[in-house]
């Protein structure tokens, strides 16, 4: 029969398991809760970001992106917990020290009678050695070779995967930047030309009204005032389709540097500059390629995470010696010593486990031959990359330079159109056209330049060449704009640019 404390202590632990298993009941969050939730996460987005006070250069965008992308943070944040993953696996190699304090009891004596073996005569009355209520304290040292064999291997590989980490890190940066290289200057583009679009698409409707009005009155061949308005509403379609591609880019630029939604932004509108020849050895872009990319310097470090991976497995295999020392402490008043030490030394093996030994060389041997292929195919692939980009570069570049020709062609057109406008009504459609194709020209020009830009950012990107400085959170983003500026040029004229004086200078422009 229970006791009456028992009892309520048992009502008690049935309560509380009872209220636990009610607590584990699926639980939506609520509408104000969602709402708290996006009112934090957007405030934290935009946190501590410094105000555009003026146009940004294309370096400030490429700092702003890197400062505040949020894909960059998390690389960054990685880095950091793998760091900090490496430090608590190598406190595992430490010998294990364990302290305990408690105290024992129970609601009658603990004791026993004995009997002789031959007879079965019981030879003692009953009795005990062992108080009802005692205090238990001990403080025991164990050091294990197998688990210090594997905590060693844990932490060399929590270390090379921190450099792993390190080359994502690296590979977000170069890809934030070859995104913002591509987006700036068609943003560049959408901040000149939007405005002369506008006013244009304004003109050529008001141009398609005059065309139908001199058409119904009879002042224009019928074909020929139904060509006119067939050749504005065309140039209407172009400059509507160029208008959404400009806007596109200013969208595509503002998300890369995490601009609070609503804020203003406004290009430094300087002299672009001059893209350079590339007269660079194929050779030497991939051998710099080979020696730079993130990826294969990844895929290198995960081979050793995946060799330490069977050394853990074939270190299980061997005997473990472990070494106990404790010191014990016991109230209880029967005991002739309270207190008392031990020690232990123990060898251990399991032998069944030692058949797995063929089995782990030949999985190592593959192992081996599985991360040296992937390396390969990757650094096969990335040479491939190297050598498209450096034939797209080309091709841009002389693209860039037919567009300036033909930019110029159209820019004379329109200054005879101009000059021959008289107050006929097909003369000042003539003239609309040719602003039209003024225009277009323009736009092809910048997209050119702009597609030449990002045919450098890709072949710059596909050599995996740094640009971050050490430090990056520190700088502020004048700073740290600058300091991208002065990378970014070492990096291309040591990498990119034949050395000699006329390509440095080039080099120095970009």
């Amino acid at each position: 029969m229970l006791n009456r404390p028992v009892k309520t202590l048992s009502l008690a632990i049935a309560a509380t398991l009872l209220t636990a298993c009610n607590s584990m009941e699926p639980r939506p969050y609520t509408v104000e809760e969602q709402q708290q939730r996006i009112l934090e996460d957007q405030a934290r987005m935009y946190a501590d970001q410094e105000p555009v006070t003026h146009p940004i250069s294309f370096y400030e965008a490429v700092a702003r992106a890197l400062k505040y992308n949020l894909d960059y943070r998390l690389k960054l944040m990685e880095s950091a917990l793998a760091a900090d993953l490496r430090d608590v696996s190598s406190h595992e190699m430490l010998p294990r020290l364990v302290a305990s304090a408690g105290y024992a009891g129970r609601n009658n004596d603990s004791g026993g009678t004995s009997i002789g073996i031959e007879d079965r005569q019981q030879s003692l009355r009953a009795s005990t050695s062992e108080e009802r209520y005692r205090d238990i304290d001990s403080l025991g040292l164990s050091w294990s070779l197998l688990d210090f064999g594997v905590a060693y291997y844990r932490t060399q590989q929590k270390t090379d995967q921190i450099m792993m980490a390190e080359e994502r890190r690296r590979k977000v940066a170069q890809n934030v930047l070859q995104d913002v290289r591509n987006a700036y200057w068609r943003a560049l583009a959408a901040q000149r030309l939007m405005p002369e679009v506008d006013q244009l698409l304004q003109r050529t409707h008001s141009a398609l009204a005059s065309a139908r009005s001199a058409e119904d009155r009879g002042l224009l061949p019928r074909q020929e005032a139904l060509a006119y308005q067939r050749a504005l509403i065309d140039s209407i379609d172009l400059l509507s389709v160029r208008r959404q591609d400009l806007e596109f880019a200013q969208a595509e630029l503002s998300a890369l540097m995490s601009l609070p939604p609503g804020s203003k932004m406004v290009l430094s509108d300087e002299p672009e500059p001059q893209m350079p020849e590339l007269k660079a050895d194929i050779g030497s872009l991939e051998q710099a390629a080979l020696e730079n990319r993130p990826e294969i310097m990844e895929e290198w470090y995960r081979k050793r995470v995946n060799a330490n991976d069977l050394k853990i497995a074939k270190a299980q295999l061997w005997p473990n010696v472990s070494v106990n020392w404790s010191y014990q402490y016991d109230s209880n008043k029967y005991l002739y010593n309270n207190s008392w030490s031990e020690t232990g030394l123990q060898v251990s093996v399991n032998l069944i486990r030692l058949l797995q030994l063929p089995a782990l060389n030949n999985a190592e041997e593959s192992q081996t031959k599985t991360d040296d292929t992937r390396r390969l195919a990757l650094s096969m692939a990335i040479l491939t990359q190297v050598r498209v980009g450096a034939l797209r570069y080309q091709l841009s570049h002389e693209q860039l330079e037919f567009a300036n020709e033909s930019l110029r062609v159209d820019q004379s057109l329109l200054s005879y159109a101009r000059a021959a406008k008289s107050t006929a009504v097909g003369s000042e459609l003539e003239v609309i056209r040719a602003e039209g194709r003024y225009l277009l020209s323009r736009y092809q020009r910048e997209a050119a330049y702009s597609n030449t830009q990002a045919a450098w950012g890709r072949l710059y990107n596909s050599i995996g060449l740094d640009i971050m400085p050490e430090v990056v959170k520190s700088y502020d983003v004048k700073t740290l704009a600058d300091e991208l500026k002065r990378k970014m040029d070492q990096q291309e004229q040591e990498r990119l640019l034949p050395l000699t004086q006329g390509s440095t200078n080039a080099s120095t422009q970009s």
